[in-house]
Formats: C-alpha cells, structure tokens, sequence
C-alpha cells in the first residue's frame, strides 16, 4: 500500500480529468471534491469535446462550475476568490478521447501536459444503453485505450484511473468477484474468441455500407443502435453499452504496460449522500426514471423482480473511493486492481422495499401535475418475469388496441391516428422494458473485498490524523429508508424536475 492521506496526496499534484461534463456527475463530483478539500492542488487539465480552449472554458462554466454543486464552495471562499482559484488551478483542453492524444493540435500544450501530469483520470463514457455501436466503440472502447496511451506518454504519470460499471459483468448470477478481464476467456456461443479490432472493422464496413446507400441519419443511427445490441448479445452482454465497457477494460488492461492501473467499477450511480451537501443529482438513470415516472402517476405497472437486489450507491461515494484509490496505489508497482463500489454485498436493499418507500413518499408528500392538482398514486402491478409482463401487455393494452385499429379502418375519417400514436407508446414501453430487464432481473451481488480493505485503511488512517469522516464510502452506513424518503427522492425533484 502506498501513502494514504488522500489530502496530502492531492497537494501539488497534476491531474488531468476526462468527462468532467459528463452525464452521471461523476467527473464533476470528483473536481468540486478536490477544489473543497486541497485548494493546493497544482493544476487540473480538464478535456473538453469544443472547438478550442475559450469554448471549452465557456462549456466547462456553464457545465461544471456555475451548477449547484459547486454553491457550497463559492459560499465558503466567496466568487471572487472561486474564480481566482479555477483561473489558477483548471486548464481546458479542447479536445476529444476517440483521436489519438485528444487531437490536441497545440503541440506546446500538449508537452507541457505530458510533462506535468502526475495522475489520469478517465471518466468519459457514453451512457445510453442500447448506444449507436460506432459511438459506444469510439469513446467506450477505443477511447479508454486513447487515453491509456497519453498517460503512457506523461513522464511523470503515477497512474490510470478509469471509471467502467460493475455492469461489465453482463448478466452472470452470484458472487460477482473483482477481477479483472482475461480477454482470451471471452468466447462467444459458437466457441469464438472475441477480436475487439474485427468488431471495430465491422462497424466501419456497416457504417460505409449505410452512407453508400445515402441512408438518412434517423436510419443510420438505428442501423447502429440494432448492430450493437446484436453485437453485444452475440458475445454475451445484454446491451451495447455495458459490451463496449467491457471491451475498454480489456484493452487498457491488455496494453497498460507498466502503468499502475486501477479500475473503479460503481454500481447504479445516485444523489449525494452529503457532500458537498445531501440529495445533489444530474439527470435521470434506471431506478430514479422508475421512481419519477410513479410520482408522477403514470406507471401502472412494471417489470420487476421484487426480491432482486438493487444495488445503488450515491455518487459522493464513489467519488471519495476514486481518490482513496489513487492515493493508495500511485507509483505503485504492477497494479492492476478492480473496486466494486457499490452496496449489494454489505448493505442490500430490494426493489420491493424501494418500491414501498416510494408509495409512502408520494402517498405523504404527492406532487403536482400541470395545471396544480394532486397527483394520487396508488401501488404499481410488478411482474417478475417477461413472459408474464408481456402477456399482461397483451391482454391489457394489445388487443384493446387492435380494436382501436379496426375502428380506425372503417371510419377513416375520425380525426387523428389514435391507433397510431397508442402503438408508439406501447412499443416505447417494451422497448424500455427489454433494455432495463438485465437490471431488474438482475441475480448478481458484486463481491467488494477489495473496497471494503480500501475503505478500512482509509478509516483507519482518518481515525489516527483526527480528521473525521473527509473520504467515507462505507455503504453499510446508509440507512436506505431515510436515504431515499429525505434525500434521493426530494433531490430528484429539486435537482431534475424543477429544472
């Protein structure tokens, strides 16, 4: 183990962050974590996708540092010195993680960034699912290997920090170990290895095919969205984005080298649990759309394994855990570790709790609909598998619907495609259905040994320099009942409704 005082580690170290800007706040989080805690932090290169540095300033203010998330900082140092300390500290890189070395076309910035950065942290993702599979293989894949390859070329880098999911797992069942991928065990149904170079060459190939043919960009996309959820299958992951996420690890961990490396892998990523101040969250993922759309009365039913563990975790944890990790294995020899930053193993709680919590919140404290009245909710219809919830579509709105077709035919003239619009909405549902079955229907409890060691010597080392609870990422100190009714589920509707 290396030197553990995530402060003292911080101080004049050189750190360059990608996807700060991104969706999950993950990137975000860590940056106001670092600017709180170690002001003396020597300088943040922060890469940016914008047209050059003023664009990417301009984006990062708008994105980053004028969010709500950083109002705790700007109250404790005032907006002058807020601004003194970004103007100081951070360095916008305009540039983009799919090219080599960004495409950082400024070959002064960018020796000086290979001569003084100390740490890489590799937080840029694609989020969606079912994602066009040129994308998901761009930044996914192929970026976390770009990235790689930069900090391979940083003379003074201590280490790679890259942010995956404990998701890569892909749907196996039990105790899901931290460990990382052997790239020549992944073989699909029929026997064969999976080649990442020849799933980059066959996406290429489709993608001329589809321009070749002059196909629109709504096709085009759809296209790549059906070859990636058919690419993934193949292999054995249930969507592209949790394919190409497993394919980034293989590649950094095949080609990293001598490079320390750690791999953070969170589970499903919620609002803060305190820091910089409870119930801070940015856009809408798996459980929370679940949560709102019952708030908001219109989920009536769902597909749900109420036993099933849904395993959470708020972002200021895995935050606290990404810097205890850098902290502990910088400059260390041979490391290639894997967390698991999640709840499920230590602290579980069920789909059917959240869901009783969810109906006791909204019964107390309903919202409002457009025009101001309440919004009763009463308790939604969960079914366990898809056989079942599929049947229940059917019988429920399927048939009902072919009747509205039939009446659509033989009076042509009533106004508006009722048909029509009812089908889309059906087919939006399955669709949401299939993408989120992998995860309601989930068997697995992620094994975090490793984090919960990690964690132990943080509190250990907290404890001997009387410093409190600075980098807590325990999950067994949430109570989930309280978590959910004072903090996640106001926070949703303060941070992502009310926007």
């Amino acid at each position: 183990m290396m030197e553990f005082n995530c402060v003292q580690f911080l101080q004049n170290k050189t750190i360059l962050v990608t996807g700060a800007t991104g969706f999950l706040a993950k990137g975000i989080i860590i940056l106001s974590k670092i600017l709180r805690v170690q002001p003396n932090v020597k300088k943040l290169y922060l890469v940016v996708r914008a047209s050059d540095s003023e664009a990417a300033m301009k984006r990062l203010r708008a994105e980053v540092f004028e969010k709500d998330l950083f109002k705790v900082l700007r109250e404790n140092i005032g907006e002058e010195n807020l601004n003194t300390l970004l103007s100081e500290k951070v360095v916008p890189v305009a540039g983009d993680i799919s090219t080599d070395c960004f495409g950082v076309k400024d070959s002064n910035l960018r020796e000086r960034m290979q001569k003084e950065i100390d740490i890489v942290v590799n937080v840029a993702a694609t989020t969606n699912f079912d994602e066009r599979y040129d994308v998901g293989l761009e930044i996914n894949t192929f970026g976390a290997l770009n990235v790689l390859n930069f900090a391979k070329k940083c003379v003074k880098a201590q280490l790679l920090l890259h942010v995956s999911t404990a998701y890569v797992c892909g749907e196996e069942s039990g105790l899901l170990r931290e460990k990382p991928f052997a790239m020549e065990e992944i073989r699909n149904e029929a026997g064969h290895q999976l080649d990442i170079n020849f799933e980059m060459d066959l996406m290429k190939k489709r993608l001329k095919e589809l321009h070749d043919q002059d196909c629109s960009d709504e096709d085009i996309t759809l296209s790549m969205k059906e070859l990636g959820m058919e690419r993934a299958k193949l292999h054995g992951w249930p969507n592209t984005y949790v394919f190409t996420k497993s394919m980034g690890e293989m590649l950094i961990g095949n080609h990293r080298e001598s490079l320390p490396l750690v791999i953070i892998r969170p589970t499903m990523i919620t609002s803060t649990l305190s820091e910089p101040f409870p119930g801070w969250i940015e856009g809408l993922r798996t459980v929370d759309s679940v949560i709102v759309a019952y708030g908001k009365g219109v989920l009536k039913c769902f597909l749900v394994d109420v036993n099933s563990v849904c395993d959470m975790i708020p972002v200021d944890m895995v935050a606290n855990a990404m810097i205890t990790a850098t902290a502990t294995h910088a400059g260390g020899s041979g490391v290639h570790m894997v967390y698991h930053v999640g709840s499920s193993h230590q602290n579980p709680v069920t789909f059917g709790e959240i869901h009783e919590i969810s109906v006791r919140y909204f019964t107390k404290s309903p919202l409002r609909s457009r025009n101001g009245s309440l919004i009763a909710v009463s308790k939604v219809r969960l079914i366990s598998t898809m056989a079942l919830f599929s049947l229940y579509m059917t019988l429920r709105f399927k048939l009902p619907l072919q009747l509205l077709k039939l009446i659509d035919i033989i009076y042509p003239w009533r106004s508006g495609d009722k048909y029509g619009d009812k089908n889309h909405k059906i087919n939006m549902v399955m669709r949401l259905v299939e993408l989120y079955e992998p995860y309601v229907l989930f068997k697995g409890i992620f094994d975090d040994r490793n984090t919960k060691s990690l964690c132990a010597n943080q509190k250990e080392d907290e404890t001997k320099t009387s410093k409190g609870s600075m980098f807590d990422f325990d999950p067994k100190g949430i109570n989930w009942g309280d978590y959910l009714t004072s903090v996640h589920i106001p926070g949703l509707i303060t941070h992502v409704l009310k926007k």
